[in-house]
């Protein structure tokens, strides 16, 4: 029930989106020209839009408060530089706190005044009787339509759930015996190491496979999550993946003599990884030498080809980068797991 509640939550909760966008218009121009461009602001769904006549010194309190994202102010003689000058500057005071947020809002008051300038300059040409060529252009966005940051986020918060699952139980299953005393009566027996790992190892990497099952399945109903590539692509990274991720959940165990070991060391190399997965920000963004370092992350490779096969429909082929790491990380941790687990009695 956990992962699924968690899939319910988080996807809703994880977003970058931004819906509302606190906007102060400060309209010193009081024209016909400046009312019909707060008009198309009060008339987009982005923005909530309050006139207020303050003075400059008050700008800053606004933003400083929370009361305002952005402050608009239009100038006195905006109207008449327009029409004089053919130009009129407009000035926005951002809340940059949030850079993310910053950009986007900046973006979404940049679109409109864009918008409004391209309507200023058409009528403009019109009255001088000379009317301009102009270039319509239509975007199409591929894999995700409609730009829905669910479908972006959901595969990425299922890997999240997938990895903490199978690592954690692995990884606590094991230090668990140390902890009851119970490794040793295991220890006496004539199982070889490797056997004893396996067994510790395949009962969570089946947990980790249903739960991935169910989780595509919750995307589906609820996210309407496209599956344009082979279920059986997925699945089989998502094996291969889970032997890696599960043999270091072993690793840190035979290096721990209690619970609370594990989970501290398992919390500092997860923090590490969900941030550097690209899960809410771009690995290509990242420095150079974090882009390097994502190399030992298992958690960017699957995030990366979770969205590649159910987004892009990609194949084995376009994978197979991020395969062969993975086989080559599963095969040296779980080689140091079986090296380091001391079969003593």
């Amino acid at each position: 029930m956990i992962p699924i509640v968690q899939m319910v939550i988080l996807v809703y909760a994880a977003t970058f989106e931004l819906k509302y966008v606190n906007l102060i218009i400060v309209d010193q121009d009081k024209s016909s020209t400046s009312s019909e461009l707060i008009y198309k602001y009060e008339h987009n769904p982005f923005f909530h839009v309050q006139i207020k006549d303050i003075p400059e010194s008050e700008y800053e309190q606004f933003l400083k408060k929370g009361k305002a994202d952005i402050v608009m102010v239009l100038p006195y003689k905006f109207e008449k530089d327009l029409y004089r000058n053919r130009s009129a500057k407009i000035q926005l005071l951002v809340d940059a706190v949030n850079g993310s947020a910053a950009q986007l809002s900046l973006g979404y008051c940049m679109a409109v005044v864009q918008d409004y300038n391209r309507q200023i300059a058409f009528d403009l040409s019109d009255v001088s009787g000379f009317r301009q060529a102009s270039i319509a252009i239509q975007t199409r966005h591929w894999y995700n339509p409609y730009l829905d940051y669910k479908i972006f986020m959901a595969p990425g918060i299922l890997v999240v759930l997938v990895t903490v699952i199978g690592w954690l139980l692995a990884g606590m299953n094991l230090v668990k015996e140390k902890e009851l005393g119970t490794i040793e009566q295991l220890n006496v027996t004539p199982i070889l190491k490797y056997q004893f790992l396996l067994g510790k190892m395949i009962p969570f990497l089946i947990i980790g496979l249903v739960d991935l099952a169910f989780g595509l399945v919750i995307a589906w109903l609820l996210y309407d999550i496209p599956l344009e590539g082979s279920i059986f692509t997925l699945f089989l990274f998502a094996f291969v993946y889970l032997i890696g991720v599960l043999g270091l959940g072993l690793f840190i165990s035979t290096v721990s003599h209690t619970q609370q070991q594990v989970l501290f060391v398992s919390y500092f190399f997860m923090i590490v990884f969900i941030l550097m997965s690209g899960l809410f920000t771009s690995v290509d963004n990242m420095p150079q030498w974090a882009q390097v370092a994502n190399y030992l992350n298992p958690m960017a490779h699957f995030s990366k080809v979770i969205r590649m096969v159910l987004l892009k429909g990609s194949g084995i082929s376009d994978i197979q980068r991020e395969l062969m790491i993975m086989i080559g990380f599963g095969f040296i941790i779980n080689s140091l797991a079986v090296w380091r687990y001391r079969k003593t009695t």
